[in-house]
């Protein structure tokens, strides 16, 4: 593993590929890959570091050239204050000899005021990140750390147009974000777990790796898709000698990935599904006032019902239970609202109902359409839907019938 010798630069934080854990890419940085440098010197540490002061110069130019700015040369104390990162793509170390293919991150603030640019970016509305490694057979989502995940932790989204939220992979994640995600189509099951993470819509990175033999070729089939139909998008394969060139690989296809999605932004493909838009409250009618002179003395004013705010229970075994219990409820006459308050699959659900009623009522309500309601605790629990069963007949003689 490589490691970060003490230069001087405290402006520059190494981030090498070969690093054990998830690094973090910053979203708020202009990054600059594929800088080479060759460089000799009396040492090694001396090599190294002035290949790293060739590589940020380089790539503020680079940098300067992509963004359509006049290359103004800085010198080396003003760089070392704006450069975030610099990352190693690929180095060799000899006695008096640094050779490496570097990658530089520039503060997207103070690089833009320096070159007069604007660092405002047009970005896609949050697209929660979904990526699913098949490796072995078996498909892999945030149940574990995999290589996939790392490959998207790497990728730096500054330069990006799509505005990608990437869960850390804890607490519920692992149970919410998986493989089987994929093939629901319930929307309001998507709009439960989009609120949760403060995205508008998904995407789904797929790929799926194919291994000639241990420790040889390695080949991985890309997908791109998005929402919460899985619609595909883009699809391409990549193919690496060994097993050691993994991360370059996979680090290629989120490149090429980023650039499907953003493409397809661009052209108007990648947008927001308007079914996972919750819709807006309808406005209230105003009802003209009824004229009592007509009416007599039964034209009296009726008294509007309160809403009470009442807690249910639910089993809920999978999300189709879920979804059953929440259209149950919306189906009852005087129901005002429905919320989820907390999610346990595989265990009880919390609802938050406004009914425009009591809770005996509402209880009423849902044991008339075959469902099984306990009251208790200043809540009411909701079970499955009883089956009647069909009445038996009774194998007794009738009252007429002769004995022998």
């Amino acid at each position: 593993m490589l490691r970060p010798l003490a230069f001087g630069l405290s402006a520059i934080a190494l981030v090498s590929l070969a690093a054990t854990g998830l690094v973090r890419a910053q979203g708020s940085s202009f990054e600059v890959s594929g800088v080479a440098v060759d460089v000799t010197a009396k040492s090694a540490e001396a090599a190294r570091e002035t290949g790293w002061r060739i590589a940020q110069r380089k790539g503020w130019a680079m940098l300067a050239r992509r963004l359509g700015a006049p290359g103004v040369g800085l010198p080396d104390a003003t760089l070392d204050s704006i450069v975030s990162g610099i990352v190693v793509e690929n180095e060799q170390i000899g006695p008096n000899r640094y050779i490496a293919r570097l990658g530089v991150r520039f503060d997207r603030d103070r690089a833009a005021a320096i070159l007069g640019v604007s660092s405002a970016l047009t970005r896609s509305p949050p697209m929660l990140l979904l990526p699913i490694e098949w490796s072995g057979g078996a498909p892999v989502g945030f149940e574990r750390e995999s290589d996939w995940l790392k490959a998207w932790a790497r990728f730096n989204t500054g330069n990006s147009a799509i505005d990608y939220v990437r869960p850390a992979g804890g607490g519920p994640d692992p149970l919410l974000l998986n493989q089987g995600q994929l093939n629901r189509r319930g929307r309001g099951w998507w709009r439960s777990i989009l609120a949760q993470y403060g995205a508008r819509d998904v995407v789904m990175p797929i790929v799926h790796l194919y291994r000639q033999y241990p420790g040889g070729p390695i080949i991985g089939e890309f997908q791109a898709r998005f929402g919460p139909d899985n619609t595909p998008l883009a699809q391409f394969s990549l193919q690496v000698r060994d097993g050691d060139a993994l991360p370059a690989l996979l680090d290629a296809g989120v490149k090429r990935i980023d650039e499907a999605y953003q493409q397809a932004l661009s052209a108007g493909v990648l947008r927001i599904d308007p079914s996972l838009i919750e819709p807006a409250p309808v406005a209230p009618v105003e009802v003209p006032g009824l004229d009592d002179s007509i009416l007599g003395n039964e034209g009296q004013p009726v008294a509007e019902v309160p809403v009470t705010a009442l807690t249910v229970q639910v089993d809920t075994p999978s999300p189709n239970a879920l979804d059953g219990a929440q259209a149950a409820l919306r189906g009852v006459p005087g129901v005002r609202q429905v919320s989820l308050v907390s999610l346990a699959l595989g265990g009880v659900s919390v609802l938050r109902v406004g009914y425009q009623g009591d809770a005996n009522g509402l209880r009423a309500a849902l044991e008339a359409r075959g469902w099984q309601v306990i009251a208790g605790g200043g809540a009411l629990r909701l079970l499955r839907q009883s089956r009647i069963p069909p009445n038996i007949i009774p194998d007794t003689p009738a009252e007429n019938a002769t004995a022998g």
